[in-house]
């Protein structure tokens, strides 16, 4: 056997020790940066039947023909279950990525089979990108707030996120524009933007269609690739389907997922990446998984196939706009004053920003005991920011609960906003009470 010649071979003592050490002292250095997420750590508490969790975003698999797809698995098994149940293609089922393009083009994106590789969700897909492009220490941009799932992924991967406000049109191209001159000053190219362009999670919004081009030239012209991760793209409540962010230009990468139009549990998502991309990813995939389930994707193909799922997905999206305006409804007639919250057009979340000293993070425990969940909104910043922010999900509970779990928030912020009153306790750090939806990160200034 040869070892690969090492700048530093520890002596046999150094062995000995290194033998006895606890696994924790082995650890590469990058399993620093993996830490769980606040959202993952509330589920053991909000899946208590007493609690109204609005905290996570589970697809609200109520209205999906169980029946009918109970027996087309069962007749997939029979008939084809030599190959459903067999290893795969590490890139996906070849039927699935063309009908994956059929669904894009709902969307304005004209693609190629080929450049199509099917992934175990689009998170998967997310942390292979990170893998091919992200070194330790590189840059990446990411909206703030942004997918605590892509935070994970950047952090596994020693990245460092600068991030770029919104308002209540999305991404501020004048804000991404400062970001990006900033960091060309200090010699920084960031490897890519990571963008929610749609029914934006956690925010809520959505980028508008006139800033879309702009924000494409911008990264060209610095030299930044585009990642763009659409899983919402499909459920907008006004009947309009955003243009992608990739129908305008081919070097961009999007990411898609069948999570939140089909069924999540079958964790199938894609990337449609450019071809100098996708032999290295199809690599990456080899390496994490040697192919994905050919039996989820087939389940998906079919179902692609023998049903309606435009007319499937219209009534998801008419059972989220019911939850959605419940929501409003009650964001309205309880909360008070000093709060306020997006209008999503589509999509699972609102966003909410409390008034000015009250902590939603500190008061998360205090929320809990209310029988009441929300995801704090410092879990979805990379740099600490988000204490006087919340998301409120909708998508699963009913416009009853919904209802009933906002009546019990407000009176928790009600309780909040007393006790401080009543003892004089100060706001907020004036740097938190001072950032507005137009104010970039501090990495960004």
């Amino acid at each position: 056997m040869t070892i690969p010649p090492s700048p530093h071979r520890p002596d046999a003592v150094e062995r000995t020790a290194a033998a006895a050490a606890a696994p924790t002292e082995r650890f590469a250095v990058r399993t620093q940066g993996m830490v769980a997420s606040e959202i993952r750590a509330l589920f053991a508490v909000a899946s208590r039947p007493e609690v109204v969790s609005l905290a996570g975003g589970m697809p609200n698999l109520a209205a999906l023909p169980l029946d009918t797809l109970s027996a087309e698995i069962g007749d997939l098994v029979a008939r084809e279950g030599q190959v459903a149940l067999q290893y795969g293609s590490a890139q996906g089922v070849p039927a699935l990525r063309e009908q994956i393009c059929d669904v894009m083009r709902e969307e304005g994106i004209e693609a190629d089979p080929n450049d199509v590789v099917v992934t175990v969700g689009s998170q998967m897909a997310l942390d292979l990108v990170t893998r091919l492009f992200c070194d330790p220490g590189d840059v990446v941009l990411a909206e703030g707030p942004s997918y605590v799932g892509a935070l994970g992924s950047f952090a596994a991967y020693q990245a460092r996120v600068v991030h770029v406000a919104m308002d209540s049109e999305g991404l501020v191209p004048e804000l991404l524009e400062e970001a990006l001159r900033t960091l060309a000053g200090r010699g920084i190219t960031p490897k890519f933007l990571y963008t929610i362009p749609n029914f934006h999670n956690p925010a809520g919004v959505t980028l508008a269609v006139s800033r879309r081009r702009r924000i494409l030239e911008l990264c060209a012209e610095y030299g930044v690739g585009v990642v763009e991760d659409n899983p919402y793209g499909l459920l907008g409540f006004s009947g309009t389907t955003y243009p992608a962010l990739r129908s305008m230009d081919r070097s961009v990468i999007y990411l898609g997922s069948f999570s939140k139009t089909f069924a999540s549990g079958l964790r199938v998502g894609w990337a449609l990446v450019p071809p100098a991309v996708r032999d290295r990813l199809v690599l990456a995939a080899e390496s994490a998984t040697l192919c994905p389930p050919s039996f989820t994707q087939m389940i998906v193909s079919r179902y692609l196939e023998k049903h309606d799922w435009r007319a499937q997905v219209k009534t998801f999206t008419e059972q989220y706009r019911e939850r959605r305006d419940a929501m409003l409804a009650a964001l309205e007639t309880h909360l008070p004053d000093g709060c306020t919250w997006t209008v999503p057009d589509g999509g699972f979340y609102v966003w909410v920003t409390l008034p000015e000293g009250v902590d939603a993070k500190a008061m998360l425990p205090r929320a809990v005991t209310a029988r009441v969940a929300y995801a704090s909104g410092t879990g979805f910043y990379a740099d600490g920011l988000g204490s006087r922010q919340l998301r409120l999900s909708y998508c699963y509970p009913t416009p009853e609960r919904i209802t009933e779990g906002v009546r019990r928030l407000a009176a928790v912020i009600e309780a909040e906003m007393d006790v401080r009153r009543t003892f004089g306790l100060p706001a907020a750090p004036a740097l938190e009470v001072r950032r507005g939806a137009h104010t970039p990160s501090p990495d960004t200034a």
